[in-house]
């Protein structure tokens, strides 16, 4: 049972608690100790209340996932991890989540309680809601950012957040876009894919990603204003950036996307993209 329980926690999801670095990385300051270890202590602490919130949303969705050709294999559903036990598990994960985080400050504290009550939410009311689902879980990425933020005391712009936000979600829509094309007819495992039809999505999509390059776009040169580097660094990153969400956008339309975390895993190009992003946008913090 003990391989059940660490199936769960679904580790393979935690690199989406990498956007706990994304403020305190784009400020520059994860060079200095004093800021580095709030934020690993603030990834860790997300790493673990989000675990907890997988452990009560199969709880919440075990019959649904009983029904669905690959959900019926996760742990939960399939008995391997009986419901008392997971109820305890899923609960002592949540709250040493939040308890982790009081270690930094009481405002990462708050965020990640926010994001608990938030995913509560979503697993018992939200997720039957059609549009308002997406932007929960779109609020849980946003969560993220804001924590690592808060974690360093970095003050956050105002297109990096709606940077955030639309990137968020994109990739949200794209996952029910997938998963729409996926299922067919069959929509019984997510209640929310019977409001939904492919145009609406792809609508969405278009909307999502305009949206995200728009505000990286300004994001990236008002960075590059308040830094004064005199090297195009941080508009050189607009590139790498904008060929990774095309690639994305045509991986979704070629029928992938319902897991964006193994597709990332899977295609090159996005993770040469990613590593270029990184490479150039470092080097505007950094050099100059």
């Amino acid at each position: 049972m003990i391989r059940g329980l660490l199936d769960e926690a679904r580790p393979k999801q935690w690199p989406k608690n990498v956007l706990v670095f994304a403020a305190p990385g784009a400020a520059g300051v994860l060079s200095h100790w004093n800021d580095l270890w709030p934020t690993l202590v603030a990834f860790v602490a997300f790493c673990l209340a989000s675990s907890g919130t997988y452990y009560w949303n199969d709880i919440h969705d075990v019959e649904a996932d009983r029904n669905h050709p690959t959900k019926r294999n996760r742990p939960i559903a399939a008995g391997v991890i009986p419901l008392a036990v997971a109820r305890l598990v899923g609960t002592v994960l949540l709250l040493g989540g939040v308890g982790l985080a009081l270690v930094i400050n009481w405002q990462v504290a708050a965020v990640i309680g926010g994001y608990v009550l938030q995913t509560t939410l979503y697993s018992t009311v939200l997720k039957h809601v059609a549009v308002i689902e997406l932007v929960a879980v779109a609020a849980g990425f946003l969560l993220r950012a804001i924590a690592g933020a808060e974690a360093t005391d970095v003050q956050m712009s105002t297109w990096f957040l709606l940077c955030t936000s639309f990137g968020s979600l994109f990739i949200v829509t794209g996952k029910r876009f997938a998963e729409l094309r996926e299922m067919g007819g069959d929509n019984s495992t997510r209640a929310t894919l019977d409001a939904y039809t492919l145009q609406f999505l792809q609508t969405v999509l278009t909307v999502a990603i305009g949206g995200t390059i728009v505000s990286y776009c300004i994001w990236a040169f008002e960075a590059r204003e308040v830094s004064g580097n005199d090297w195009p660094f941080y508009e050189l990153s607009i590139v790498p950036m904008l060929i990774a969400l095309l690639r994305y956008t045509l991986v979704i339309e070629q029928g992938h996307g319902s897991a964006p975390e193994e597709v990332f895993m899977a295609d090159r190009w996005l993770q040469a993209m990613g590593l270029l992003w990184v490479v150039v946008f470092s080097m505007g913090v950094y050099v100059g």
